[in-house]
């Protein structure tokens, strides 16, 4: 353990706040014996961030700090066999890195003669912060900007608005109507810095997941993403021709663990942050087999030979079916997907009928009908 008896080290501020980009002083003071033992006190001093007392960390052999930490001490004064210095750490072009915890340590030439100002100062870099409100009751569109920082900067310095890169206004505050695509940010006069900056969300970006076709019974994930800052919150709506749109979820996604037919449509993507809002637009197709296969005669009942009858076939079906055609469970070489009709019904045509609809996502036979030929009387023979 390293002390040296009657020395000390002050720092006017345990905690000191920067802005990125701008520079610092780190001050202290300290003091020790003149003479030791009949000894004169010879001091070497050293500024360290990382390591301990035991293992510091010099700055100037730092090469985060090359060009940029520089010290400065005044000349020691000694009075009543004590000595009193004064040192300055000035660190320019702060980066956020350079946030942490500084220490001073001095050695003499004294036997342990080593000494460090414990706690040290605590130096925090920080950025400028755009904050946004809305306080304005007759005018709740309009947005007040106010360029702020943790550190509290002394004097007041003057603020430079910028809005969509152009240099608007100075001031603290800016009240605007913020528009789609705008994009602002804050700076301190005489200094390259800049605040983050604050936009309206972009156009959002949906995908869906799994890619590819969309079958029934699957599960199927909608992301929506939009550049922003602040980030934006998400709503998903299912948009309907015929009703307003019906609010479907809060957040990024849209999940379907078990699709349905019923769920293909139109959805819209909302992103909105503080500052304004945005939306897209992504269709879903939902893919299934066949379901209420029907067949439909024209005309129904009792069909008298010679007169023209046709026969049809319809589903629910995406996409749409293919039909095959059967009288008495053999099929038939008739045209798929079309009606099929008799110009003249015969006698032979009687019997019954159904048709079998099919796709690449499932197929289902329709119900059977009984297509009954009355035959006409002629000469007193019944054909």
């Amino acid at each position: 353990m390293y002390l040296m008896i009657c020395s000390s080290v002050t720092y006017p501020s345990s905690n000191v706040c920067a802005l990125r980009g701008t520079k610092v002083d780190i001050s202290f003071t300290y003091e020790y014996p003149d003479y030791v033992q009949y000894r004169p006190n010879t001091v070497n001093t050293l500024w360290f961030t990382k390591g301990d007392k035991y293992q510091p960390v010099d700055l100037k052999h730092n090469a985060d700090y090359t060009g940029r930490a520089v010290y400065s001490c005044e000349e020691v004064s000694c009075t009543r066999s004590r000595c009193h210095g004064t040192c300055t750490l000035r660190i320019r072009n702060l980066r956020q890195s350079d946030s942490a915890v500084y220490k001073f340590i001095f050695t003499t030439n004294q036997p342990g003669g080593k000494y460090t100002g414990d706690p040290g100062v605590t130096l925090s870099v920080t950025d400028l912060q755009v904050k946004v409100s809305f306080p304005y009751p007759t005018n709740p569109t309009w947005a007040k900007l106010e360029c702020r920082s943790m550190c509290g900067l002394a004097g007041d310095p003057p603020y430079i608005w910028f809005r969509n890169g152009q240099n608007i206004k100075q001031g603290m505050i800016y009240s605007v109507k913020p528009q789609s695509g705008d994009s602002f940010s804050c700076a301190v006069k005489g200094y390259d810095l800049r605040s983050p900056l604050l936009y309206t969300p972009k156009t959002p970006s949906v995908t869906v997941s799994p890619s590819g076709e969309i079958e029934e019974g699957s599960s199927v994930t909608l992301n929506c993403s939009s550049d922003a800052n602040p980030a934006a919150n998400y709503t998903w709506f299912k948009v309907d021709t015929d009703r307003p749109s019906r609010k479907m979820n809060q957040g990024p996604q849209l999940v379907f663990s078990n699709i349905l037919s019923s769920d293909s449509g139109q959805y819209r993507c909302d992103a909105k942050n503080e500052l304004g809002k945005e939306y897209a637009y992504h269709p879903i197709d939902v893919k299934y087999g066949p379901k209420h296969v029907y067949i439909n005669s024209s005309p129904s009942g009792e069909i008298e030979e010679g007169s023209s009858v046709t026969l049809s076939c319809s589903s629910d079906a995406n996409p749409a079916a293919e039909y095959t055609w059967f009288k008495n469970n053999q099929p038939l070489l008739w045209e798929p997907s079309q009606p099929h009709t008799f110009p003249s019904v015969r006698p032979e045509d009687r019997g019954t009928y159904r048709c079998h609809a099919e796709n690449k996502y499932g197929q289902l036979s329709s119900n059977s009908i009984l297509m009954d030929v009355q035959c006409e009387l002629n000469i007193g023979l019944i054909c």
